[in-house]
């Protein structure tokens, strides 16, 4: 871990140089990413560079979590803020067009990054991604929301990746050995919403990158609902990690 560790530390403090911008922001939110990833940005840049901002939303986000990404803001001694969102969301619920329960779900995400965003324009500040490549690839991530990111330290990384990783940073067991939630609402976990754990996503993440076929993932023992089910998730999402069509209008010359 500890060359994944360096390759990421020297990624970060590459992206922000070449920038000019010396300041990053993030959210966290108690959870095992975000924590990842709050860690790594100060290790890069330093501590007095770096503000976290926690966005809970009272009634689903759990005290524990609120409580653990305090508490890891204090220890990392960085500058934070907590702003709740609900006020936030009331007025979506007042649209015309009554939003469905996905809308009103993935407003949160892109409030969150509203947020985010107004803080790194008023002070001139990147806004740090926490998304793992598990979530990435299988597009467990919304548009213009947590993928919104001007930087995914994470992205590279299988969520067992993340896992080791924190490890290696020292990071409280407490975070680490927590359920994986996005707390889109009241009881939500990360593998009741894939209906798959993060090790089941990733044997077949794996070797999808090797170039294996489906029939080839099956022989090899691999749950045969499992391929199905990630190789379907990696199709229908894979729109998500472009950048939006531009559709060519004017007649180019050499």
């Amino acid at each position: 871990m500890h060359n994944i560790y360096t390759k990421i530390i020297a990624g970060i403090h590459k992206y922000f140089k070449q920038s000019g911008v010396e300041k990053a922001v993030i959210g966290i939110s108690g959870g095992l990413d975000s924590a990842v990833a709050l860690k790594l940005t100060v290790d890069a840049l330093s501590k007095e560079n770096v503000t976290a901002i926690m966005m809970p939303e009272k009634g689903v986000s759990l005290d524990e979590n609120i409580v653990h990404a305090k508490l890891l803001c204090d220890f990392l001694n960085v500058e934070h803020y907590t702003v709740n969102i609900n006020k936030f969301l009331t007025d979506y619920l007042t649209l015309p067009w009554k939003p469905n329960t996905l809308a009103q779900i993935n407003s949160k995400t892109r409030l969150r990054m509203a947020m985010l965003y107004s803080f790194a324009n008023t002070r001139n500040a990147l806004v740090v991604g926490t998304a793992n490549k598990t979530d990435l690839q299988i597009g467990f991530v919304t548009k213009y929301g947590d993928l919104a990111a001007d930087i995914h330290v994470l992205g590279d990384l299988f969520k067992e990746d993340v896992y080791k990783l924190a490890e290696h940073l020292g990071l409280p067991d407490e975070m680490i050995s927590k359920t994986p939630t996005g707390e889109l609402y009241i009881g939500q976990t990360d593998e009741d919403e894939v209906g798959l754990n993060h090790k089941e996503i990733e044997s077949v993440l794996v070797q999808i990158e090797k170039g294996t076929s489906k029939d080839e993932m099956i022989n090899k023992g691999i749950n045969p609902n499992t391929v199905q089910k990630v190789l379907r998730l990696v199709k229908q999402n894979e729109h998500k990690l472009r950048t939006p069509l531009i559709i060519e209008a004017t007649t180019k010359t050499l």
